[in-house]
């Protein structure tokens, strides 16, 4: 019996994913790309797994290693400014690039959860992002 529960442990170990996400179209290399995998119930009010990197050239690839399998969105904000948030117009219109997993746009605002959802499981996902300025 205990020697069965430490291979259960062994497995669960080894069954994590890896997701590489390529994002293009980065318009320029001032400061910060956000990148995190949400999932549906603090989607985009906090980050399962997150990674801050510098945007160096029109295309940059971050890999998220060791990820628990399950459903994730993908969520991308170009913090231009570094101050951590998307700017926006008295609008609301975005004055940062965003992208979303699977390319997803909103009609007025955010895509939803499901539009931007990807499935990780114990194989490599790989998930290529278009960022959009207006």
């Amino acid at each position: 019996m205990i020697v069965a529960m430490c291979f259960v442990g062994v497995a669960s170990t080894y069954a994590q994913g890896t997701v590489e996400i390529t994002i293009s179209n980065i318009k320029s290399d001032e400061g910060e790309l956000r990148v995190g995998l949400f999932n549906q119930r603090d989607f985009l009010k906090e980050v399962v797994e997150g990674k801050i990197v510098k945007p160096l050239g029109n295309s940059v690839t971050v890999v998220f290693e060791n990820v628990k399998p399950g459903v994730y969105a993908i969520s991308v904000l170009h913090d231009e400014n570094g101050n951590g948030v998307l700017d926006r117009t008295r609008l609301g219109i975005p004055k940062e690039g965003f992208a979303f997993g699977n390319n997803a746009m909103g009609k007025k605002g955010p895509p939803t959860f499901d539009q931007a959802k990807i499935e990780v499981t114990n194989k490599p996902v790989t998930h290529a992002l278009k960022m959009k300025y207006f």
